[in-house]
């Protein structure tokens, strides 16, 4: 097919390629990587009989998190795949921005709830699902959801929705090997013999916690950082900054007029939407946001549209 380039010589669409999103995910994967492997080194050095159970635990949990978060993410945000003919207006939009990619289209899904809002995922572009809700779709003109639509669509582009699977993979294995070693008990050396073990046992939870605290860190830096990504690029591709400017604008102002317990529903999940959600001011999510803040998400779209020379 013109325009698309082969694999491993370049973007697999006309997405424009972003080298700072590349470097700060190999970064990100290279980091994660480090701590993952100090933090099971910490545990097999514990829990010295206990290393086929840590083992088998580590990697279920890594399949479980690779292969089916995606899954269970859009199940757990009421995701329903609809068809061309339950949703005309939706797939007509992801089907002119996948032909303005060159890219293969994603299944398409509604999610029943009155947050304005969208996401993808999904671990490849064969695997890939974008969902916009039944509040984003009544509130969007035409062209504001097809800038939200390709903004989405750029984080498939870019794999940033499976870097960012991967690595949230070390805080949720921290915590759930926390629990095993310190509730489980399994392997656990008699404190009354050896009267390091009780000392030994507590640098688990420590561990533990100084993994998930630099996990956590570092994909919001990433996740912050992949978000302006997909606006510059959604942006470019469709050649509309202020349509998608308008689109974060009128989210972001609808959210207020938004019902707390469905906030609260939706702010586990910011990492994943369109725009965060949040269900206080004073949310601490809000001062450890997974994106970066309106104010500069329109300042860039501002300099692009200049760019552009568009109004």
């Amino acid at each position: 097919m013109a325009g698309r380039t082969t694999v491993g010589k370049g973007p697999r669409s006309r997405y424009a390629p972003d080298r700072g999103l590349t470097t700060r995910m190999v970064t990100t994967m290279f980091l994660i990587g480090l701590v993952y492997v100090v933090f099971v080194g910490v545990l097999l050095a514990v829990l010295r009989g206990s290393w086929p159970i840590i083992l088998v635990i580590a990697g279920g949990l890594f399949i479980v998190q690779f292969w089916f978060s995606d899954r269970i993410a859009a199940f757990s945000m009421g995701a329903r795949e609809v068809t061309p003919e339950q949703a005309p207006e939706l797939h007509g939009a992801v089907d002119r921005i996948c032909a303005l990619a060159d890219m293969p289209k994603p299944r398409v899904a509604i999610a029943d709830s009155d947050v304005p809002n969208a996401f993808a995922v999904g671990r490849n572009e064969k695997t890939a699902l974008v969902c916009a809700t039944t509040g984003l779709l009544r509130r969007l003109e035409p062209e504001e959801l097809e800038g939200v639509l390709a903004h989405e669509l750029s984080h498939v582009a870019h794999r940033d929705v499976a870097v960012m699977t991967i690595a949230s993979f070390l805080g949720v294995l921290a915590g759930v090997m926390t629990r095993v070693a310190v509730w489980g008990g399994f392997g656990r050396p008699d404190s009354s013999r050896d009267p390091n073990a009780a000392i030994a046992m507590l640098l688990i939870p420590v561990v533990s916690a100084a993994v998930y605290v630099l996990s956590f860190l570092l994909t919001r830096l990433l996740s912050r950082y992949r978000e302006l990504s997909a606006d510059r690029a959604a942006a470019m591709l469709t050649g509309r900054p202020s349509a998608l400017a308008s689109a974060l604008t009128k989210v972001t102002g609808e959210m207020a007029a938004i019902p707390t317990r469905d906030l609260r529903k939706a702010e586990p999940f910011n990492a994943f939407w369109f725009a965060p959600a949040f269900s206080s001011k004073e949310s601490l999510s809000r001062l450890l946001s997974s994106h970066p803040t309106l104010e500069q998400r329109l300042d860039q779209l501002g300099r692009l549209s200049a760019q552009l020379g568009r109004p």
